[in-house]
């Protein structure tokens, strides 16, 4: 970073990007490189840049950005975190075998279910929660463990430390997809992980205007090496690379997000504890509860709770009515921005899972998705405490 300064904060890096502004210009935003290609001064003489797809100084400046956050090696900006994720299945071969979180994002599912198995990958769904049935899953074949936390929707928790080293015993990778929380909130490198995953259409954007991918690769010496250049190779050959505008746009969403998600998780917490003592919600899971089961090792490998809330209401007649009064709250997919996002599970984000796994996840007909935004808290529970008393009377 500009300065050297690596004693800077998370927070401070964050505002400041990799190089602190344009090097050359000096330019404090950093400039958007529209360009397709870049002019060789000569025959075998190059400025450095060569092509947008093999890399942009723009897109060059965010993946420095994003690994300079997780303390990672090296970043790799997607067109959209499916394309990440994309890049991540690119990893195996046929005949490996990759164990994932049960409890994840629909989009997710239907990648290894539909892609994976064709391809002849095998793969399997585990409560990573629990480390010894992920254990008993490996197999010589396992090569990847995949691992949300929190996970979407059910915000379960799993023990990234203890994932990573049995990961690193059985000579498999261990990914964890780190979008719900941010850099600034959990560090699953520094946990042992040796790739973090996000979908940077959430969070790190932060404005629900653009969609964005990210993997990055942890630091650990040659192995993270040969994993960084296998991925460099994957991202240039297939082509699924954020362009110079949204990465851009992602820059600069960035600078603002420690005081987005600060304020987000203060509101979250003061929401979640309403909809806990509401008489028409049955149940409510927020990681940053006292009484949520991970609630203790949250606090150990993570710095903060996030702004995710899922809750099951008491019918699933309400489910509708819901959806139709809140007013300041947005019925939409997608979650991470700074508008107050609800969806509902069961039709939208989680279709594609098979109904009786859903089921057994508690993904229900019942089931409501929360993304805070950065409302005043106030009005977002005016604003479900009127739909929610709505319910009540006409349900």
């Amino acid at each position: 970073m500009r300065g050297e300064k690596h004693n800077w904060s998370l927070e401070t890096r964050a505002v400041q990007g990799a190089q602190g502004g344009d090097p050359v210009t000096g330019a404090i935003s950093f400039p958007i490189y529209q360009s397709a290609t870049f002019e060789h001064p000569a025959l075998n003489e190059t400025t450095g840049w060569d092509y947008s797809r093999q890399g942009n100084p723009t897109r060059s400046e965010l993946e420095a950005t994003i690994a300079a956050l997780e303390g990672g090696l090296r970043g790799y900006a997607f067109s959209t975190g499916m394309a990440a994720l994309s890049a991540v299945l690119d990893l195996l071969e046929k005949g490996d075998h990759a164990i994932l979180s049960e409890d994840l994002y629909g989009g997710t599912w239907r990648l290894f279910d539909e892609c994976a198995r064709r391809r002849g990958i095998a793969f399997d769904f585990v409560d990573t929660r629990d480390v010894a049935r992920v254990e008993q899953a490996l197999c010589p074949t396992t090569r990847l463990v995949l691992a949300e936390s929190p996970s979407n929707p059910m915000a379960r928790v799993s023990d990234l430390a203890a994932l990573a080293a049995l990961c690193k015993q059985n000579g498999c990778l261990f990914a964890v997809d780190n979008t719900f929380l941010s850099p600034l909130f959990q560090r699953p490198l520094e946990l042992g992980a040796d790739m973090v995953i996000h979908s940077g259409s959430k969070f790190l954007a932060g404005h629900n205007d653009t969609l964005a991918g990210f993997v990055v690769v942890g630091s650990g010496g040659s192995e993270a090496q040969a994993l960084a250049d296998r991925l460099t190779l994957i991202h240039k050959t297939t082509g699924a690379v954020l362009s110079p505008f949204d990465s851009w746009l992602v820059l600069r969403g960035i600078k603002t997000l420690a005081v987005r998600i600060e304020r987000q998780e203060e509101s979250a917490l003061r929401i979640a504890l309403f909809l806990q003592g509401h008489p028409e919600v049955e149940e409510v899971y927020y990681a940053g509860l006292p009484d949520h089961p991970q609630y203790e090792l949250s606090r150990r490998q993570a710095s903060g709770f996030g702004s995710m809330i899922s809750f099951r209401v008491r019918s699933k007649d309400q489910i509708a009515q819901v959806l139709e009064r809140v007013q300041l709250i947005r019925f939409a997919e997608s979650l991470g921005g700074v508008e107050s996002l609800i969806t509902f599970p069961w039709q939208q984000t989680h279709a594609a899972i098979p109904e009786d796994f859903r089921r057994r996840l508690g993904v229900d007909e019942r089931l409501l998705r929360l993304s805070v935004g950065i409302e005043k808290a106030e009005d977002l529970i005016a604003d479900l405490e009127e739909a929610l008393v709505d319910c009540y009377q006409y349900c």
